[in-house]
This record gives C-alpha cells, structure tokens and sequence, in this order.
C-alpha cells in the first residue's frame, strides 16, 4: 500500500464533496460507483454528511454484469435497458439536490463484441439518460466525475507494471494529478481554478469569430456563434452553487457553431468509448457536419456512434487545454476521456453546453440551433492537441492573433 494511503484517500474525497461537487448543507447526495470503489464511497458519505448532507444514496455498478449481458444475453434484447439510476438522478436534479459518478470501467470491456450490439445498448441508454442529460448540459445542478483506478483499468494503463503493483500505480498518478499530493490540496484547487478563471475571461474579451487548429493531420476550422462563453472549470447552478463537474480538469472550453466546421482533423489519443478503443482516426468536415471517417481501429464503433442522430455529426465542444499540463507531463495515456482530454486540447461530437451561449439555457430549442447550437443524444470528447499543435482566433474585425503555439499558450494574463 502506499504511503499515506489511508490520509490521502480522505483528503481526495474531501476535495470531490468540498471543490467538485461542492455539497450543501441540507441537499441530498447521490453516488453512482463501480463495486471495487467501496472504501472511496465510505470516505465520499462520510465527508457528506460531514458537510451538512440530508440524505447520500449510493447505486453500485459491476462491469462485469455488463460484459455476462454481451457474453449470454438474448441478442434481441439490447434495445431495453435498466433506467432505475436515470430516473433517481433526474429525481435528484428535479429537486435541487447533487449527484456524483465514480468512472473506472476497464475501456476494452467491450473489445470483439458485436458493435451492432454495442451501439444498440449505447442508443438505449442514451435515450434513458437524456431527461438528466438536459439538466447537466444547462448546469441545472452541482454534479461530478471523477475517478476510481479499478484493478481492469489499472491492468490498461500499467500493462508493463506487476500485476501486484498497478492499482498502487494509478492511485499514484491519479493523486498526483489532483493535487491531493500538495500540502492543502484544496487551497491548490482554489489557485488552479482562479487561474483558470483568468483566461476564459481574457478569452471572452475577444469573442474571436472562428478558430483554425493546425498540426500533423489537422487543418481545421471552427466557427464560433456570436455572444459565446468560455467557461473554465467552476461553473454555478442557477441558485449560484459553485461546482467542479471534472476532478481533474484542466480545460477552457466554448460551444462552436454547429454549421461552420470544415476541414480535416486527426486524433491525438485513443479514445475508449462506452468499453471500446477507437484509435488512430480522422474526421473530415463540411457545412459542420462530418463527411469522411478513417481510424486503424474501432471505425466501425466511431461510424455508429456518428449515426447515433443528426448532431452526432457536428460538434458541442471546444476545449483548450495545454501541452505542459499536469496529466500531459506525466507522460501517460489513462484510457479514459476524464483524464485524456485534460492532457490535450479537444473537442467533442454531439450535443453542445447550453450555458457556452449567452442566455442559452433560457432559449428554445429552435431559437438555439439557429444560434449555432448543437444537440445529440451523445456528447463523446476526443483528443486533438499535442505539443505540435497551434490555435489562431480570427478576430472580429478581420485579422487572425495566435492563442497557442507548439502546444502552449500564446497570450499572457
């Protein structure tokens, strides 16, 4: 066991309840975890109640029930899904209450399953979630992700580590990367999101009409909708409860307008999706809309999850996120989209962050998408950014200015 084991596990879960979800007194708490990450869970209530909690409910999750359903379940079955968790989170988020996921699941669960299968069950439950995805896209809540290094995810990202070592491994690097290794992790918290904080506000000075990324496989340009908003890691639910929806995070990041996308862009990481790898892949744009899909492996998951609706072809997102930050300096690919896309600037297909929109959440749907929002049942974050990666913003009144070269800022603030 590590050093400090015990203190650190209570430290981590003090930071999720205090700066991520940021628990009020009186409001209830639903945990949604993978079984292995019981002894975090015990910490997570406890600091809960702690904090004034009423009420912290946990619904566990096995991966290995998911995989039994793909190994022996009636093949014609897959449509139907289990919405019990859906329904009590959206109950959660209808009541002003907060909901916090542990994410662990070993990301080949579902390698050599049948992806007709995979996208069927993923549909399903895209379609059970979307009442609570409404919530969480309008920040009509304080909720959370964060992590639990499970004995099959660790066996991915040590691969080359004893088997006996691993999980140590990536409580380690997980640790390190949320600053629970610092003297007070969370006065750490508070300096990293102020900083944060600073250039998304430089960044909304500028209102740059468009973006234009390039680097070794990408020449891409994304158009941006008047009066967007960038938002780092803080944001606020509409009674003003501060919140943290990422441990870590490392982002700033906008909504794009979902018309105005075209060129080409190549992914710098793997990503697992919903237990699939998809590496090594491309995306051709035009109109906003994708039109040519290459990747070495897993093209068949990633052409599904594109078909999911029509949003699933346009992007919700952008992100910036630089080269020398925490998780990309430790050198290592987690597997897991919480933590890569913190390590490179990234953008995602799918549904778009209403509150990136000024007077967003308040608009209708229609009134929306002719803004330039974006909405999908799926909201998938992919990997762009590396340290060869440069971002120019086009001005408003013409003329482009750097904002990242070779993977790093170009502005000072």
């Amino acid at each position: 066991m590590l050093p400090n084991f015990e203190t650190n596990l209570k430290k981590y879960a003090e930071l999720l309840i205090k700066i991520g979800v940021n628990l009020q007194p009186r409001q209830r708490l639903l945990i949604y975890a993978p079984l292995p990450s019981a002894p975090l869970v015990e910490q997570l209530v406890i600091s809960a109640y702690q904090k004034g909690a009423r009420l912290v409910d946990v619904v566990y999750g096995d991966e290995r029930v998911t995989l039994a359903r793909f190994q022996y379940a009636p093949r014609d079955s897959f449509a139907e899904v289990s919405d019990t968790f859906y329904k009590t989170a959206l109950e959660y988020a209808e009541r002003g209450d907060a909901v916090l996921q542990l994410a662990g699941t070993d990301p080949d669960l579902l390698k050599g399953q049948d992806p007709t299968l995979v996208q069927t069950y993923n549909l399903a439950r895209s379609q059970a979630a979307r009442p609570f995805s409404i919530y969480v896209a309008r920040d009509a809540l304080n909720w959370l992700i964060a992590a639990y290094p499970t004995a099959s995810w660790a066996a991915k990202v040590f691969s080359q580590v004893p088997a006996d070592q691993r999980e140590e491994k990536l409580w380690e690097a997980i640790f390190e990367v949320c600053r629970i290794d610092r003297p007070d992790p969370i006065a750490a918290w508070e300096t990293h999101l102020g900083q944060l904080a600073t250039r998304s506000a430089y960044l909304n000075q500028k209102q740059y009409t468009s973006l234009h990324y390039t680097a070794p496989g990408t020449d891409l340009t994304i158009g941006l909708p008047q009066q967007h908003v960038w938002v780092s890691g803080r944001t606020s639910t509409p009674s003003g409860i501060e919140f943290t929806a990422n441990m870590p995070t490392e982002e700033i990041f906008t909504l794009p307008h979902k018309d105005r996308i075209k060129g080409v862009v190549h992914a710098s990481k793997p990503l697992s999706y919903n237990g699939t790898l998809i590496d090594d892949f491309s995306l051709t744009f035009e109109a906003g809309r994708v039109v040519k899909i290459e990747a070495a492996q897993g093209e068949e998951t990633l052409r599904n999850m594109i078909s999911t609706d029509a949003g699933a072809a346009s992007l919700g997102e952008v992100a910036l996120v630089p080269h020398n930050s925490p998780i990309s300096q430790s050198g290592l690919l987690f597997f897991n989209t919480l933590f890569d896309e913190n390590a490179a600037c990234h953008i995602a297909l799918g549904r778009g962050i209403r509150y990136c929109l000024e007077g967003g959440t308040e608009l209708s749907d229609e009134d929306y998408a002719a803004r330039g929002g974006n909405d999908s049942l799926i909201h998938v974050d992919f990997m762009i950014g590396s340290g060869e990666m440069n971002i120019a913003g086009e001005l408003p009144g013409g003329g482009w200015e750097p904002m990242m070269r070779r993977g790093e800022w170009a502005f000072t603030v």
